[in-house]
């Protein structure tokens, strides 16, 4: 075997192609949009080479043949808990443990040289949102920017000795159903104080809402391990991703006062629709995609980004309330038939009770992996958040 640094168009192609062989029997994966991947390693189009670096292999076998893939990457500014940490991500592998062990080792050596005591898998580099964890239960379609696994991957990492850092779950719930009682009554309660307002946002407002989508963030998550404190210009380059997608009626504020206490954030689910591109995104997929949106309305499901509330209102029902007014447009539309709320944390007991108290249910779980270097150390999980 031999490992192959990335770094001309060839090797970065046959990075990319690696996934179609490996999952050209699974129905249920969707390939990833070329430019999605590609935009990662781009120092031109991530910030995070600001202040990191990333590296990518791949393995080729005695044939020449491409076998296996990994990206190892480091961001300078990531939050310490117990280690300092690198990353690594892009993990594919035929079925061979060999394989997958070179990856890690080579990943490893090349963190190790950066002076970093442990590495976390399979992460992105870039966003915890997207491309984040290892798919080891739920081998269901995958929403748009997360990991769909080869069953296998699970015995990989484990094998090597990468320990659980924390679980990650998408909680599914039909649009349909009736949302409990007790957030209506919530919603009622909340409704009696004229201090109280939610709105959906209104694409001609666009620039109030990303500074008030900020102004919560910086409130309700700087305290969650490895999230930073988030700049005026990148909840602009983050809202306005959304925008050839967005559906107005599907993000929500609360504001308190008219000051902005809570958001819900949601999203069509792009990828009922790129999984008929095959990876591109030329002219023509371009055409396939506005056919799919606007024509064939293949967006039956929603997809939950972030839910936020600032801490001085958590606790007084204003997740319920937010919930309750955006039900009440959406569900009379019937535009969309599922939902699904994305990458919450094993450490987040608040969101996982409020998931499951609309009556949503894991369909599927990611693991976030630590190995650390000195094999004599252990790993604590990943804090909880009070």
């Amino acid at each position: 075997m031999k490992i192959i640094e990335v770094k001309d168009s060839k090797s970065a192609q046959e990075f990319l192609l690696l996934p179609v062989k490996l999952y050209a029997n699974e129905k249920n994966w969707i390939r990833p949009l070329d430019k999605d991947i590609e935009s990662i390693f781009d120092p031109e189009r991530n910030k995070y080479f600001r202040h990191g670096e990333a590296i990518r292999w791949i393995v080729q076998n005695d044939n020449g043949e491409v076998v296996g893939r990994i990206a190892a990457f480091v961001d300078r500014k990531a939050k310490k808990h117990q280690y300092k940490s690198g990353g690594v991500g892009f993990f594919e592998s035929i079925e061979d443990t060999k394989v997958a062990h070179l990856l890690f080792d080579t990943s490893k050596a090349w963190l190790m040289e950066r002076g970093l005591e442990a590495m976390d898998g399979p992460i992105n580099f870039g966003e915890r949102h997207e491309w984040w964890g290892l798919l080891v239960k739920g081998f269901i379609e995958p929403n748009y920017k997360m990991g769909y696994h080869l069953p296998y991957y699970k015995e990989f990492f484990e094998s090597y000795g990468w320990q659980l850092y924390y679980e990650q779950y998408t909680y599914h719930r039909k649009v349909e159903d009736p949302l409990p009682e007790l957030y209506q009554a919530k919603a009622d309660r909340i409704a009696r104080d004229p201090r109280y307002h939610f709105e959906h946002i209104t694409r001609g407002q666009f620039e109030r809402y990303v500074e008030d989508f900020r102004g919560i963030y910086n409130k309700a998550w700087i305290n969650h391990t490895g999230v930073k404190e988030m700049p005026k210009a990148a909840a602009m380059a983050q809202m306005s991703q959304l925008k050839p997608i967005l559906d107005e009626e599907l993000i929500w504020f609360a504001y308190y006062d008219k000051e902005p206490i809570a958001f819900f954030i949601m999203i069509p689910e792009v990828n009922q629709i790129f999984k008929h591109l095959n990876g591109k995104f030329n002219l023509l997929a371009k055409l396939k995609f506005l056919y799919y949106q606007k024509i064939a309305k293949s967006c039956k499901k929603m997809f939950g980004v972030v839910f936020g509330v600032v801490p001085e209102h958590q606790g007084k029902g204003i997740e319920g309330a937010i919930v309750m007014a955006a039900a009440k447009i959406i569900q009379p539309s019937a535009r969309y038939t599922d939902f699904e709320m994305n990458w919450i944390g094993s450490f987040n007991p608040k969101m996982i009770k409020i998931s499951e108290s609309v009556g949503a249910k894991v369909v599927k779980t990611h693991y976030t992996y630590r190995y650390v270097f000195d094999r004599s150390l252990s790993v604590e999980p990943c804090p909880i958040i009070e």
